[in-house]
């Protein structure tokens, strides 16, 4: 059995803890055999667990703890806390696993109200599990989400070698926020839903780039997010936005836009990666 978890960015902008696209990169966890002990073979060396400790197996057992071990394969192109929901993927695996060889018989609704749950926000589970493009919200009781039918447009990341654990670019953040802000911030959000909705690319890049959520609070944290901006002003693409918590930076293209901004970023950066990704419209899956 192999089961296929993709990426995720969330936020998109102005959507704060809310907003969440699946994308063609990642994480397979393959079934090899019964074991003795949970045992993992990763490519992420020693600061990762490879036994019960791991948190595709954590997750798994937390909900059905008297699971017989396994021998687990892991794979993965999706780099460790770099906004692009590594810890998401690794959630969403260990309920599938969980529900798979422990025949819990959990549909999509269930396993992203536990994803949700674990993760404490739905941003990044639901788009991984639904796929495509998700619009979510959770009362810490319940988390209502509903998939959307993303434009076809190309995502450019550009990757820092830094890591940013989310605990540190929370921190960033304010506890309060001015309440005519907060308002105008929202009525951003509401219009950038319709652009996407109505495949207003030109408007959906304008309200891509007018969070005032989390964006100008972790700009310390993440410059190559104004440093990009400024690189690709004059430079056709539709919007530049902070992926999830970052330090991933995300700037979406029309597909006749992709080459030349993934020029510019390469000449532009001498370190880290810039890689193209495209929308993942399945979402998590299993082989058998």
């Amino acid at each position: 059995m192999k089961i296929i978890v993709p990426a995720t960015s969330a936020n998109l902008g102005p959507g704060f803890d809310s907003l969440g696209i699946a994308l063609n990169s990642f994480l397979v966890v393959e079934t090899l055999e019964p074991a003795n002990e949970w045992r993992v073979d990763h490519p992420f060396g020693p600061k990762v667990p490879s036994n019960q400790y791991n948190l595709v197996v954590r997750t798994a057992l937390a909900i059905k703890p008297d699971l017989a071990p396994q021998h687990l394969k892991v794979t993965s192109n999706i780099p460790l806390a770099r906004g692009l929901g590594s810890s998401s993927s690794a959630i969403v695996a260990g309920l599938i696993l969980a529900n798979e060889l422990g025949a819990m018989g959990l549909d999509q609704t269930m396993l992203l109200q536990l994803a949700t749950r674990l993760e404490g926000h739905p941003d990044n589970v639901a788009p991984a599990i639904l796929g495509d493009f998700s619009v979510a919200t959770y009362d810490e009781d319940w988390c209502d989400a509903v998939k959307m039918d993303f434009p076809k447009l190309d995502f450019v990341a550009y990757i820092p070698d830094k890591e940013l654990r989310t605990k540190e670019s929370r921190e960033a953040l304010p506890s309060k926020l001015d309440y005519p802000k907060a308002i105008h911030t929202g009525s951003v959000g509401n219009v950038y839903i319709a652009a996407i909705a109505s495949k207003n690319i030109e408007l959906m890049g304008r309200m891509m780039i007018r969070d005032e959520f989390h964006e100008p609070y972790r700009l310390k944290l993440v410059p190559e997010l104004e440093e990009i901006r400024q690189v690709l002003q004059h430079t056709a693409h539709v919007g530049t936005y902070l992926s999830g918590a970052g330090p991933t930076v995300m700037t979406v293209t029309q597909k006749q836009e992709t080459d030349q901004v993934v020029a510019r970023l390469q000449t532009h950066f001498s370190t880290g990666e810039v890689r193209v990704m495209h929308i993942d419209r399945l979402g998590a899956r299993v082989i058998k």
